[in-house]
C-alpha cells in the first residue's frame, strides 16, 4: 500500500521530466548538432527559473537522484575490464591525487587568502574534491557545520555545476582530446556526479562511460573523508568515525561492480546488453532533466562571492593539472 502510494505521488513529476527528456530527444534529432542530454538539463533549468517545478511534481521530480544512479548502475555493463586492466591503476592514482590535492588547496584558499570560517573551508574542500552536494551534506553532518554554512556551500557548487557542464564539452572540442582523456579529465575536474557523466556523454558515448568510472573513484573516497573530518574535529569517536567509513561509500558502486562483471563475464546476452543500454540511456536522460530542474539562480546569486572564488580557483589550478595528468599519461 505504501509502495503504491509512493508510486502515485511520484507519477506526475516522472511525467514532467519524460516530458522534458522527450522534448530534448526531438529537438537533437532535428537540429545537427545538440546533444539531447546537455538540452534535457537546459530545458529543465528554464523552467525551475521562469514557472518553477509546481507541487504537485514535487515528488517525482525529487527521484532524479535514484534515476541516475541506477543509470549508473546498468552502466557497468558497458565497461571493458581489458580497458580498465590497462589504464585502471593510472585512473585510481589520478582520482586519489586529485582528492589529495584538492582538499589541500581548497582548505589553503578558504582559511588563508578568504578568511572564510573554519567549517565553511571543510565543507567547501569536500564537496570540491569528492563529489560535490553530496559531500558537503554528508560532510556537514560529521563536523555538525551549520545550516547558514551549508547552504552557501551547496549554492556555490551548483553554480560551477552548471557552468562546467556547458564549458567542458565544448572545450573537449577545443582541445581535441580522445573520449578517454576527455572523459578521465572531467571526471578528475568536476564537482558532482550528475553533471560530470552528462558533459561526458554530451562528448561521446565513450568519454561518459571513463567519465563516471572516474568519478565512482573519487565518490569512493567519500568515507575516507569523512574518517579524516571526524578525527580532525575531535568530536566524534573513533568508532563513530569508522561509522562514517563505511556508510559513505555510495550504495550504488556496489551495483555497478556487479553488472560489470557480469558482463564482462558472459553471463548476459547480446539482447539483454543491449536491453540494459537503451534502458541506462532512458535513465539518464530523464535524471539530467531533474538535474536541470535542481538549477536556481536565485540560489546561487545568495552564495557570496568569497566560497565562489575559492572554487573558481580551485577549479582552475586542478582542471589544468588534470588535463596535464590526461595528457601525458593517457
Amino acid at each position: 500500500m505504501r509502495v503504491g502510494r509512493r508510486a502515485k505521488a511520484a507519477a506526475p513529476g516522472l511525467v514532467v521530466l519524460a516530458a522534458l527528456a522527450g522534448l530534448a530527444r526531438l529537438v537533437a534529432d532535428a537540429v545537427p548538432g545538440l546533444n539531447a542530454l546537455l538540452l534535457a538539463v537546459g530545458f529543465g533549468a528554464v523552467v525551475a527559473n521562469t514557472v518553477g517545478v509546481p507541487a504537485w511534481a514535487d515528488a517525482g521530480v525529487r527521484f532524479r537522484g535514484p534515476l541516475l544512479e541506477a543509470g549508473i548502475v546498468l552502466l557497468g555493463a558497458r565497461i571493458a575490464f581489458g580497458d580498465l586492466v590497462a589504464t585502471g591503476p593510472v585512473v585510481l592514482g589520478l582520482a586519489v591525487a586529485a582528492v589529495v590535492v584538492g582538499m589541500a588547496l581548497v582548505e589553503l584558499l578558504a582559511r588563508r587568502v578568504f578568511d572564510l570560517k573554519r567549517k565553511t573551508a571543510s565543507l567547501l574542500a569536500a564537496g570540491a574534491s569528492v563529489c560535490g552536494v553530496s559531500a558537503a551534506t554528508a560532510i556537514a553532518g560529521t563536523i555538525d557545520a551549520d545550516g547558514e554554512s551549508l547552504a552557501h556551500v551547496v549554492a556555490a557548487i551548483l553554480l560551477f555545476d552548471a557552468v562546467t557542464l556547458l564549458a567542458f564539452p565544448v572545450a573537449g572540442d577545443l582541445l581535441s582530446l580522445s573520449p578517454r582523456q576527455f572523459g578521465v579529465w572531467a571526471g578528475l575536474s568536476m564537482y558532482s556526479t550528475g553533471p560530470v557523466t552528462a558533459a561526458g556523454f554530451a562528448h561521446s558515448p565513450a568519454a561518459g562511460q571513463w567519465a563516471t568510472v572516474t568519478k565512482l573513484a573519487r565518490n569512493a573516497l567519500l568515507g575516507v573523508v569523512a574518517l579524516w573530518y571526524a578525527f580532525r574535529y575531535a568530536d566524534r569517536t573513533a568508532e563513530s568515525g569508522a561509522a562514517s567509513l563505511l556508510d559513505g561509500v555510495p550504495n550504488f558502486l556496489a551495483g555497478f561492480a556487479f553488472v560489470a562483471l557480469a558482463a564482462n563475464a558472459g553471463l548476459l546476452s547480446a539482447a539483454t546488453l543491449n536491453a540494459i543500454e537503451v534502458t541506462s540511456d532512458a535513465l539518464f536522460a530523464l535524471a539530467f532533466a531533474g538535474l536541470g530542474l535542481d538549477v536556481r539562480l536565485e540560489a546561487m546569486r545568495e552564495a557570496g562571492l568569497a566560497p565562489v572564488a575559492v572554487l573558481a580557483v580551485s577549479l582552475v589550478v586542478v582542471s589544468a593539472a588534470a588535463l596535464l595528468a590526461v595528457t601525458t599519461l593517457l
